[in-house]
């Protein structure tokens, strides 16, 4: 997966590692901004059970 990332990029390497790097951010700041609160929805982690059903 990253070999034809590499190849695909244009320009020195210099360059295609400042593309990466933006690349990796921008995947972040998604995942961060959209997906994660997305799918927080749908994820019980917030639900304490500890202590329910017991008298």
């Amino acid at each position: 997966m990253y070999g034809p990332l590499w190849r695909a990029l244009p320009g020195p390497t210099w360059l295609r590692v400042l593309i990466l790097l933006a690349l990796a951010a921008a995947v972040v700041v998604v995942c961060f901004q959209w997906f994660f609160p997305w799918v927080s929805d749908y994820m019980p982690l917030n639900q304490q059970t500890v202590g329910e059903g017991t008298p």
